[in-house]
């Protein structure tokens, strides 16, 4: 009997110690602002109200503001609300991205930039490996991501990364090792926000400038949500190694049909050496 005690005892210890060890790297949680996040820069122009459950950065033509989150992740799914500076925002970039440190830094990026009222946003996209970015694919949006919250989503794992709007895919950027091309998978990111003025190319490519009479220009958050890792391993997220099913193929299409605007990838004049690798 003791034998039996001695043993369950062991065992119940063991079990205890890898649900603890696998909750420190697993996280799947829904956020609160004040417990996940770090108000960086901006002074009174970024707040948490709502007991944690708002987020507001703003920007006026003294500064702008920013956060991030205090954990860094390696591989996931994120998940953010916003709703976006609404009127005019020209001039203006609302920038959600994943970012590592250091010169050979990895990014993933949604940035939103602003335009003239009743003009559509657009949304750029873009992924840095090593330090290398440059693979910018931009959409308007299908809905005015001023007048409600929306949902944007980054799923990244060690095949791919997914950009969504509203769980629909707007960009799928697959590994590419094998023709030579660097993939984020090493680098544990944190989460980045930040509401900033970058009139000299925003918008029209710099032709209209921030109408600094509607400031403050303001952006607002809420549900963060994240299911993932700060470990390569341990790694059982619904969100892993998940190819899209074909209604979500079909969805891509559609985005990329009719409201991509801009594809680095088809870019024959920017690159006239050929394209880059991944886009052959």
């Amino acid at each position: 009997m003791e034998s039996f005690c001695n043993g369950y005892s062991k065992s119940l210890s063991f079990t205890v110690l890898m649900v603890a060890l696998t909750s420190f790297l697993m996280v799947a949680s829904a956020g609160n602002f004040y417990q996940d996040f770090d108000l960086t820069w901006g002074d009174h122009r970024a707040k948490i109200f709502n007991g944690g459950q708002l987020l507001s950065l703003s920007l006026d033509k003294v500064s702008g503001s920013g956060f991030k989150s205090k954990k860094e992740y390696l591989f996931g799914r994120i998940d953010m609300q916003l709703k976006l500076v609404s009127g005019n925002s020209a001039g203006t970039v609302t920038a959600y991205y994943l970012s590592s440190e250091g010169p050979t830094h990895d990014e993933i990026d949604f940035e939103f930039l602003g335009n003239t009222t009743g003009d559509p946003y657009i949304l750029h996209t873009n992924v840095f490996t090593q330090g290398k970015g440059n693979r910018e694919q931009q959409f308007y949006l299908w809905f005015d991501p001023t007048k409600n919250f929306h949902t944007y989503s980054i799923i990244w794992d060690s095949q791919k990364i997914v950009f969504l709007v509203d769980n629909t895919p707007i960009r799928v950027f697959a590994n590419a090792e094998r023709k030579g091309v660097a993939f984020p998978k090493n680098q544990p990111m944190k989460i980045y926000s930040s509401l900033w003025n970058a009139d000299d190319w925003a918008t029209r490519g710099g032709l209209v400038k921030t109408d600094w009479s509607k400031a403050p220009f303001t952006a607002y958050y809420r549900n963060f949500n994240v299911q993932g890792s700060t470990s390569s391993r341990f790694l059982n997220g619904a969100w892993q190694s998940q190819e899209l099913d074909a209604y979500s193929r079909r969805r891509l299409r559609w985005v990329q049909k009719n409201f991509m605007i801009y594809n680095y990838c088809s870019d024959l004049k920017r690159f006239p050496q050929g394209l880059p690798k991944e886009c052959r």
